[in-house]
Parts: C-alpha cells; structure tokens; sequence
C-alpha cells in the first residue's frame, strides 16, 4: 500500500511519520494525540525541521532517535500546550484559602502543570492573601513537562494585559509596575517568588522528587492529555502524597469516574483520597 504525501505542504509528511510521533509523544510522555490533531502536529514539528535543516519528518525523526536528549526537549516543547491564566477556574481558590486557614503552622501544594507560571502564582497569592503576609509559612512546588515554560515562569515577568483583570489592591500588593524599558510588564514581587520552587517533571517518569505529606495537588487541565490507563497511574501516586486532609484539584473538563476506589468527588471538580 502506498502512502500518499500532501505535496502542498512545505516538508514530507506522512501518515507513517504522523503514527510514528504519536507514538514516541505518548511513550515519552504519556500524551495521547487523536487523529484530529494531524495538522497540529505538521505546524509545530515543522518548526524544529527548520531548526535542524531536515527537509522530511523522516529524517527528523531519525535524527530524534539518536539524539542525547537536546532535541527530544525541542520535541516535547512543541507538543505541549500551555493555555494559562491567572486565577483560572477561580472557584478552587477560595477552597485553598480555607484549607490555609485551618492550617496556621503552614501548607505544602504541588502545582503539577505549572505552564508559564500564572497557577503557581495565582497560588501564592492567595496563600499569602489568607494568611495576611507577605512572607507566608507555605511551599509550593510547581512543576511542568516543558522547560521552556518554566524558564518564563521562574522570570515572573508578565504583559500587563496578562493581569489587568486583577483586582488593583492584589496587583499593588504582589507586583511591580515597569517602567522605562519595561513600561507595559508588570514583575511578580520577590517575596512572592520565594514562595515557589519551580522544576522540571515528567509525570511519566518512575520517579518524582515530590515528598508528602501535601496539603493539596493542583493538576488541572493535564489528564485530559493522557489516555485512561495512563491517568489511573497517577492518580495512584498521587494518593500516597496527599495528607489525609489534602485536596486534588482538576479541571473543568475532567473527572475521575475510572478511579472512584482512590478518589471521591468533595467539590466541583475536587477531589479527597480515599483511605483503604
């Protein structure tokens, strides 16, 4: 059987070489990609062709195979999609104030899709909001797959369009207005930053420097990437790390019906471990 090649595009782009990088984003990273995404896939693995002078996705994909490691980060960047905002899905953050409240001696969160940074940010600030400092006895790991994204959201650097709609006394208290050369960016302040470590994870890997006991787990918007099997494996390591109190926060367009024996339903979207 011969495959037909869209000889309109730019680059050598088969069916065979669609298969192939689902395959390796899936065995890399437990991203499953639908047929739909065909040309998806085409547009942004094109851009690393041109970046590294190959003129067919098989010959990309060879180069792929024998790299070292370099361009597989290229590859998974590419694939990852990183729509964010601050205080997105904004009724899990009164949850997170409550559960602060409770806990005067201190919380420990895990932002497991950290993207560009505005969810870990929008985390501590309302940690710090609900314990009244600047300085709040709180942690949070924040974590992504794509270490482009993390180097963004370590910076803290945003286009003040990226946070006009918070209210003015939130972005007095945790921003720095620029001015000069950055009139139009506003900076998150250092007390803010220092309240989150920013790390590169895989959630596939076999391993996770990530220690319990956690007070909550944001991994919002991220399962929806993986395929059932894949997201029941997670949710079984993320169950041991939680505190018997902690809280696993989803999306919106998530749920976990396939893991009603590790989790319960506690909110919208909201999630308790269950204890056997």
């Amino acid at each position: 059987m011969l495959e037909v090649i869209d000889k309109e595009r730019e680059f050598d782009y088969t069916d065979r070489d669609f298969a192939r990088i689902r395959q390796l984003i899936y065995d890399h990273a437990g991203i499953s990609l639908s047929e739909k995404k065909r040309d998806m896939v085409y547009s942004r693995i094109a851009r690393r062709l041109r970046a590294t002078g190959t003129t067919r996705f098989a010959d990309y994909l060879a180069l792929l195979e024998r790299d070292d490691g370099r361009e597989w980060e290229q590859f998974v960047n590419a694939l990852t999609t990183n729509l964010t905002s601050f205080f997105r899905e904004p009724h899990h953050f009164p949850v997170l104030a409550e559960i602060a409240r409770k806990r005067p001696k201190g919380l420990r969160v895990w932002c497991a899709a950290a993207s560009t940074g505005e969810e870990p940010y929008s985390l501590a600030i309302t940690l710090a909001d609900a314990y009244g400092s600047a300085t709040p006895p709180v942690r949070i790991l924040a974590t992504d797959l794509d270490t482009q994204v993390l180097t963004r959201a370590r910076a803290g650097i945003y286009p003040l369009d990226r946070v006009e709609k918070l209210p003015a006394a939130m972005l007095k208290r945790h921003f720095h207005r620029g001015t000069g050369r950055n009139e139009g960016l506003a900076r998150v302040r250092p007390e803010l930053q220092s309240l989150i470590e920013f790390d590169q994870i895989n959630l596939l890997d076999p391993r996770w420097p990530v220690e319990g006991p956690l007070d909550a787990i944001f991994c919002r918007n991220v399962m929806i990437y993986f395929d059932k099997p894949t997201q029941r494996r997670i949710l079984e390591r993320f169950v041991p790390l939680l505190a018997p109190h902690g809280l696993l926060f989803a999306g919106h367009s998530e749920n976990f019906h396939n893991a009603h024996d590790l989790f319960r339903l506690r909110g919208k979207t909201i999630y308790e471990p269950i204890r056997h």
